[in-house]
């Protein structure tokens, strides 16, 4: 049993302490399970928005675990959790756990940048956000890389050298960060809070958490949302570049389909090839303003950041609705606009994301698998495989991680499953769910036209999902609405769309 952070008063092994625990759950606001012996205190708090746009209210407390699960009595870890109470407490339903994506961003910093998306979900169920350990405030492992590394991928020689100085500045040891010791995590944290069964939501990569939970216990689910699907037997890694490629292609075929934004930026897949031959030949140095500081950056501007500009802008539908028109600025050699929308999306990415927890994922689960790629279907993308062999080196001298034996087999599970795709997504595409979906008895997959990665707040979704969390199975589930979801037009100058 983890050992937990409780009131002193609460750590008698009198009958006195057992009503004490029972209380606090109670005053937590939830139910205590049959023969449950400790409960996690939680108290009043606020999750911030990660762009300090408000906060929200939940109740908040930290568990604590073996960092290695093999020596219980050894070096423990804080898990930081916060509750979110169902609005209707006479109706409320097993609680729905968020898992977040990444692998490296925490569960809080998700809720609080979408608590909207969940409300519907909230009105019945509890909503229980857990950091997965070595992200937000669970031991978070981070790792100082340079304010580009999201723009272009550095030289292996430089990546090894960010590699081994990250290893020696990580707050914990990097092999069990991984999906196999953060599913006993999300069990324990499940007991403490004194729930028999639980729902759960997951996105991108937390749908790989999601499913080995779900694999691990699974008399303890009654239902999972899977959304941007990775199935157990997928190789992001390795079938990445294509899925960037076909939802590139897509955004293209639409651009080309739609008269306002072919007229506005004709031929241009043509044009997008010649700059990134361009840009392999004479790469620009930009002398810039940060667009979120201020402060003067010089950034080298070659083919392969203009790969990585295009990968991130494209994984929604928001920003690749920007692609054409910043594309075909920087065809006319004007290439700071798309060189700060990336930029941008790079800040982003480092105050969400814990470098050393996304590594100790990905070199333990996913590189492994790279041996095996097809290098002359990846030389055939925009993308290529720099972006793979960087990881590689990245991970070169990295501990070996716990890695469950069955984490890539598929599942067999009369559990209900929603899984959510969007048509364009550049890192899951459909076809992954579909794959995942063969794993469920009781299932619907939706795919939502012209989106991207990732489709919670996208149109009547949220309703969706709560709709079918309330009603348990996923057959007769109604999810028409979500058809009429479409991505925004294009922009076709600084003054917006077309009308």
């Amino acid at each position: 049993m983890p050992a937990l952070r409780l009131p002193a008063s609460c750590l008698s092994r009198s009958r006195r302490a057992a009503a004490l625990l029972a209380l606090l759950a109670t005053l937590a606001g939830l139910p205590a399970a049959a023969g449950a012996t400790a409960t996690l205190a939680l108290v009043d708090c606020r999750l911030p928005h990660p762009a300090g746009l408000g906060s929200v209210a939940a109740r908040c407390g930290t568990l604590e675990v073996a960092e290695d699960p093999a020596a219980p009595a050894g070096r423990q870890i804080a898990l930081r959790v916060a509750v979110i109470r169902a609005l209707d407490r006479r109706r409320a339903r097993e609680p729905l756990f968020l898992v977040a994506g990444g692998p490296g961003q925490a569960a809080g910093d998700f809720y609080a940048s979408y608590a909207g998306a969940f409300a519907p979900s909230q009105r019945s169920h509890d909503v229980v956000l857990l950091d997965q350990r070595g992200t937000g405030g669970s031991n978070r492992l981070r790792c100082e890389f340079p304010p580009d590394f999201d723009v272009a991928t550095p030289p292996p020689a430089r990546l090894r050298e960010l590699s081994r100085a990250c290893l020696r500045g990580l707050a914990g040891r990097p092999e069990f960060y991984t999906t196999s010791v953060a599913v006993q995590d999300l069990d324990a944290v499940r007991a403490a809070l004194g729930f028999e069964r639980i729902s759960l939501y997951g996105i991108s990569y937390g749908t790989r958490v999601v499913q080995h939970y779900l694999r691990r216990y699974p008399a303890r689910v009654s239902a999972v949302v899977l959304d941007g699907v990775l199935p157990p037997d997928a190789s992001p890694l390795g079938d990445t570049p294509l899925a960037a490629q076909r939802a590139l292609e897509i955004a293209f075929a639409r651009c080309h389909a739609e008269s306002a934004c072919e007229q506005a930026f004709p031929d241009l897949g043509r044009r997008f090839d010649a700059l990134r031959a361009e840009l392999a030949r004479r790469p620009r140095h930009l002398a810039m303003p940060d667009p979120s500081s201020g402060a003067a950056r010089v950034l080298e501007f070659d083919a392969g950041a203009l790969a990585g500009s295009v990968r991130l802008l494209n994984y929604y539908a928001g920003t690749t609705a920007l692609l054409p028109l910043l594309l075909d600025r920087a065809a006319r050699d004007d290439l700071a606009p798309l060189a700060a929308q990336l930029l941008m999306v790079g800040a982003h990415l480092d105050a969400q994301l814990a470098y050393g927890m996304n590594a100790a994922v990905s070199c333990a689960e996913d590189v492994p698998s790279l041996a095996r790629l097809d290098r002359a279907a990846l030389g055939a993308t925009y993308l290529g495989s720099q972006q793979i062999d960087g990881l590689a080196a990245l991970c070169e001298g990295w501990p070996r991680g716990v890695v469950d034996a069955d984490l890539y087999a598929p599942l067999d599970s009369a559990v209900p499953a929603l899984l959510l795709s969007g048509e364009a997504d550049p890192v899951t595409p459909p076809a992954y769910a579909a794959r995942a979906a063969a794993g469920f008895r009781d299932h619907l997959h939706v795919v939502v036209r012209g989106q991207g990665h990732g489709q919670f707040a996208v149109g009547c979704a949220p309703r969706v999902i709560a709709r079918f969390l309330n009603a348990g199975t996923a057959r007769g589930l109604d999810a028409s609405c979500l058809e009429s979801a479409t991505a925004p037009p294009f922009v076709i100058d600084l003054s917006g769309p077309a009308p």
